[in-house]
């Protein structure tokens, strides 16, 4: 850590969410009446500020909501957990963004998101940050705002020793990247199968392990998560739970491995707390609502073990 406390940048999308459950997926042409409908604040950025948060580190979220009633509702959010959000910025003209999730009944979702005011974060509003970025331990980056932003953030890391963490999402974005500086490269299944050729996890790996990165950690849902460093290739399985949405446990699987990479952790430390944050985070409906606390993977990594070890 640069200091007595570990410190996190995001730099990263506002979401609104507005979830639908249904049976299955309707076919093209068809309309399907769903079984419930709700609305969530979300954004991978926004749910990993907050969840990183959550975990006991000083976390800095810089974005674009829309000058509308979502982004107020952003806003409320942030001052309810006791974050700053002086680098919120708002737009006159964009709305705040929007997905539409639609979870299944064993929990998997498939999600439209349109970024809207996300992708209009400039390269001047990262700037205004460039201090915490300075001074942080962890820059955490996606691909949901706009790409000139993000790039000119991970600069700032690199200039300032702060280590940069890319969640390469959504995969089909993954050209915007090709020199960024990146420590830890952190995709999920789908997005490394689109992003590296190969036919396993520990083939992608390998191929996105280049000579600049200090490693590469692929979450595989169920079957855990795989890491790649200078010590090898390790796998680490899941923990067991009752999922009831996924939505969000992606974002909560990075914010623990943030969070324990921040306070100086071992890799596979961090994995294994990932691990713990993701699928707490399948056990409770909506993306923010679902992000967990320190106490909460605390108590639930003394009450588990990931599967295979019980």
């Amino acid at each position: 850590m640069k200091a007595s406390s570990p410190r996190i940048v995001v730099v990263g999308s506002m979401v609104m969410d507005l979830v639908f459950r249904a049976r299955y997926r309707p076919r093209p042409g068809e309309t399907l009446l769903g079984d419930e409908f709700a609305m969530y604040l979300g954004g991978k950025g926004f749910n990993q500020a907050i969840c990183c948060h959550r975990l006991g580190v000083e976390t800095t979220f810089v974005g674009r909501a829309g000058n509308d009633r979502f982004g107020d509702m952003f806003i409320a959010k942030f001052a309810l957990e006791g974050m700053d959000a002086r680098f919120v910025a708002r737009d006159p003209a964009a709305g705040t963004g929007v997905a539409s999730p639609l979870i299944l009944p064993n929990g998997a979702n498939s999600i439209v998101c349109m970024p809207r005011a996300n992708m209009q974060l400039s390269v001047e509003e990262v700037e205004a940050a460039h201090a915490e970025i300075a001074r942080a331990d962890v820059l955490m980056l996606q691909f949901e705002v706009n790409p000139k932003a993000s790039r000119r953030a991970a600069e700032i890391a690199l200039q300032n020793n702060t280590r940069v963490l890319l969640d390469p999402a959504p995969a089909h974005m993954s050209g915007m990247a090709p020199d960024w500086p990146v420590d830890y490269l952190v995709p999920n299944e789908v997005e490394a199968n689109l992003i590296a050729e190969g036919e396993s996890p520990e083939e992608w790996a390998k191929v996105m392990f280049t000579s600049d990165r200090r490693a590469v950690v692929i979450s595989l849902g169920d079957k855990g998560a795989l890491a790649l460093d200078a010590d090898g290739l390790r796998r680490f399985p899941s923990y067991r739970v009752d999922v009831k949405d996924t939505t969000g446990a992606g974002d909560a699987f990075r914010a623990g491995l943030a969070a324990k990479l921040a306070r100086d952790s071992g890799l596979d430390d961090a994995v294994r707390y990932a691990n713990a944050c993701g699928a707490l985070a399948c056990t409770i409906p909506g993306a923010e609502p679902s992000m967990p606390n320190t106490d909460a993977v605390r108590a639930f990594m003394a009450r588990s073990a990931p599967a295979g070890q019980q």
